[in-house]
């Protein structure tokens, strides 16, 4: 069956930029694992380039938003977003949003997220459970519990770098949604939650 090169697509005003497969989470709810996905086949025979991402957007200014956030995650390219997003700052842009794991610093050894600076709007950060053991059940990340304290830790440092941080869980069974609020609130994060796709 042949793949379709879908690397952007727009649901309502927002755009949203689908620039890798790879993600180290293997999350019970995703989109990945449904028949339909969002109605796009987003799985990539191969990564974009920046030009060709730059290309799929065309004109940011007739989006409120340009997101991304594909089938995989989009900090597993870093360079990639940085400078897809210095482009569509300089064209105009009115707000660029990362959907993320959050599992960035964990992944490069280092603190990513001052290099996001000016670049970023918005960080949305999938908190996904109450506790390491919930979300290591429910996601079944690759680098287990300590997926889950390093996601914390990097909400806590976008907090005060990027303008709006937003922790997000799924409706889902066994999470805890009061307490995941909780946890947004004493990180100084919003909190948002989601449906799942049917």
């Amino acid at each position: 069956m042949d793949r379709q090169f879908i690397v952007s697509y727009q649901i309502q005003d927002s755009l949203y930029l689908n620039i890798t497969n790879r993600c180290p989470n293997r999350c019970a709810f995703c989109i990945r694992q449904t028949a339909t996905g969002i109605g796009y086949n987003l799985w990539l025979e191969k990564e974009p380039t920046v030009q060709e991402v730059l290309a799929a957007v065309k004109d940011p200014r007739q989006y409120q938003e340009i997101v991304f956030c594909g089938y995989g995650e989009p900090l597993s390219r870093l360079e990639i977003v940085k400078e897809v997003a210095a482009a569509l700052k300089k064209q105009g842009a009115k707000s660029i949003r990362v959907n993320t794991n959050g599992q960035a610093n964990l992944f490069y050894g280092r603190n990513i997220v001052p290099e996001l600076a000016n670049l970023v709007d918005t960080m949305s950060i999938s908190l996904n459970a109450q506790d390491a053991a919930t979300y290591v059940k429910i996601c079944a990340p690759a680098n287990g519990e300590e997926a889950y304290y390093s996601m914390l830790e990097f909400a806590r440092k976008c907090v005060g770098v990027i303008p709006r941080v937003i922790l997000s869980v799924v409706d889902w069974p066994g999470v805890d949604v009061p307490a995941c609020q909780a946890i947004a609130n004493e990180l100084g994060a919003e909190f948002r939650l989601r449906k799942p796709i049917d």
